[in-house]
């Protein structure tokens, strides 16, 4: 390879970790893919340290990574495409017509099942916040606008009119909760901060959770909770005002109701059995 093309090569590599980072590239897969290309244009133990370490918390991208040096990317690539085909199936199975879905954030899992059972013709709507402070609820908002599915927009703040059974104010709640997860793993589910209340709320609702998700996001290690730049949140915050800017938060499993995999629909110890 020549000089000139090793330098593309690491150029692009470091564009690709700036967008991991900036959450330009986001979703789970999406960075799993992103960091996949990444790592075949600069294949070498100091580029996967980087790009591990541009998103920690994606456990998914970890496993792509670690098979890239024994697997063709052709056959990751195409677990990828094979799972989530499967997860929109499954969907099928717990979308009603008449349903009220609440999601949080952005899960491209979520989006897909939901705008694949549109597509099949269920009849439903979808509940939503805006996932402050960098706003990836407008995009799901967007993606299911622009698929024919009626969106009720929330602040976040806001969440739980659309989820409370007893709000006075408007009898018309969600009967379903639907979120995505950035790693799995045997004591539950880590996805976007907010996860958690939504979650609680919810079980105090007796409404149910459901996670969708790709099996590759299972893992057994420590993950850490990023916390990302404080002026995301606010820029030049006063003196002795300490910003927090948590970005992820942990689920605990018996919050959750059931989770779909490309395994199918089950609960979430029959889904650690399965990865066991």
């Amino acid at each position: 390879m020549s000089p000139r093309k090793k330098s593309d090569n690491r150029s692009k590599l470091n564009q690709i970790i700036k967008d991991i980072k900036s959450i330009k590239i986001q979703g789970a897969t999406n960075v799993a893919r992103a960091a996949l290309k990444a790592y075949t244009l600069v294949p070498s133990k100091s580029s996967k340290k980087k790009l591990i370490a541009s998103r920690p918390t994606e456990p998914m991208m970890q496993k792509a990574l670690e098979l890239a040096d024994g697997t063709n990317s052709k056959e990751i690539l195409n677990h990828f495409d094979l799972s989530s085909d499967k997860i929109k199936e499954n969907s099928l199975k717990i979308i009603k017509n008449g349903d009220r879905i609440f999601t949080h954030c952005h899960s491209t899992s979520v989006t897909k099942s939901l705008i694949y059972a549109k597509g099949n013709g269920k009849i439903f709507s979808v509940y939503n916040t805006e996932t402050r402070p960098l706003y990836q609820g407008r995009k799901t908002a967007r993606e299911l606008g622009e698929a024919g599915i009626k969106v009720t927009f929330f602040v976040d703040s806001a969440a739980a009119i659309a989820i409370e059974k007893n709000n006075k104010n408007d009898k018309i709640y969600a009967n379903k909760i639907f979120l995505g997860a950035d790693a799995l793993s045997k004591k539950g589910a880590i996805n976007k901060v907010g996860s958690y209340l939504l979650a609680k709320l919810a079980h105090s609702n007796k409404i149910p959770v459901y996670i969708f998700a790709d099996s590759w996001k299972f893992t057994r290690k420590k993950i850490p909770m990023e916390q990302r730049a404080l002026n995301e949140v606010w820029n030049n915050a006063p003196k002795n005002v300490k910003v927090k800017n948590p970005a992820f938060e942990f689920i605990p499993k018996k919050y959750i109701s059931g989770i779909v995999t490309e395994f199918g629909i089950m609960s979430y110890d029959q889904f650690l059995k399965k990865c066991n």
